[in-house]
């Protein structure tokens, strides 16, 4: 952690909305003129999807059938611990980009699926902002949850996730029903190993749960719309959240626990505003007496 280099991770799984998060803070950055060192979880995937794909065929071969993007061998854990810690410190470190589509993939000559060179991170930022899977993963070689100044997990009940991913990988990257079942059975292992204890070190959690029938997810014909959810809100150490407030700013809000507030789903962005833009007006005031 760092009072003149702090750095807000959000982790998540593929699928869980930690994109839309993502939108909210830069939201947030936009209006109060932080300027941010954004880092996509993705870039620190050890292979590019071409290679992936070969990695992932050979394994299945050996008898590995549980090779997924979730686990160590296949992620650049230390390079990403290195990044978190050099930034903290000196506000600089290494990262690069994946280019997840022709679009993306454009203005690079490169094709979509590949990786950007390594490159420094631009000088005279004011925080590091990281979205991906593993901005809380601790194991015996790294500790990356121990540097975030602010750790958020986002994640969805799990046939909602399921959901989620169905939908995205079948309608925009083409994928069937059926490989889209096999990538989830095949992470799993991974998922319960490296993705779900991440949500015990988080200093705040968002969990969308349906209020629609989601008993078989891979029938569903559409998304749960956010207003047919709730979202479960969780503070690791709630000293210092004005719940008070919070419920008097959102309607049809309530407290299922002294430390959880629960909200209409349709209401998360706001919520994510009114309980995150103070935490940032505090990180910036923290950097500027430093300084």
């Amino acid at each position: 952690m760092s009072e003149r280099h702090p750095i807000i991770a959000i982790t998540g799984s593929s699928g869980a909305g930690t994109t839309s998060v993502t939108r909210t803070f830069g939201n947030i950055f936009r209006r109060e003129g932080v300027r941010a060192a954004t880092i996509e979880g993705d870039s620190f995937h050890r292979f590019d999807r071409q290679e992936m794909k070969l990695r992932a065929a050979e394994a299945e071969k050996a008898g590995n059938k549980n090779f997924s993007h979730f686990g160590p061998e296949n992620n650049l854990f230390t390079e990403l611990e290195t990044l978190f810690a050099q930034y903290a410190s000196n506000g600089t470190g290494k990262h690069r980009k994946y280019l997840h589509n022709a679009e993306e993939a454009a203005p690079y000559r490169q094709e979509p699926g590949t990786f950007t060179p390594w490159e420094d991170v631009r000088e005279g930022t004011d925080l590091l902002f990281y979205e991906g899977l593993h901005g809380a993963v601790v194991t015996p070689e790294v500790n990356i949850a121990r540097h975030p100044d602010l750790l958020i997990g986002v994640v969805p009940v799990i046939n909602l996730e399921w959901i989620q991913k169905l939908w995205r990988d079948k309608s925009q990257r083409g994928y069937s029903t059926e490989a889209v079942t096999d990538t989830i059975l095949r992470r799993m292992p991974d998922y319960v190993n490296y993705i779900c204890p991440q949500f015990g070190h988080t200093h705040v959690n968002f969990q969308r749960v349906p209020c629609v029938d989601t008993s078989n997810p891979f029938i569903a014909r559409e998304i749960p719309a956010p207003d047919e959810s709730m979202v479960v809100i969780r503070f690791a150490q709630p000293k210092g959240i004005d719940f008070q407030y919070l419920r008097s700013m959102i309607n049809d809000s309530f407290m299922s626990r002294a430390n959880t507030i629960v909200v209409p789903g349709g209401k998360m962005e706001l919520a994510m505003q009114l309980i995150f833009t103070p935490f940032v007006w505090r990180m910036m005031e923290r950097k500027k007496n430093a300084s």
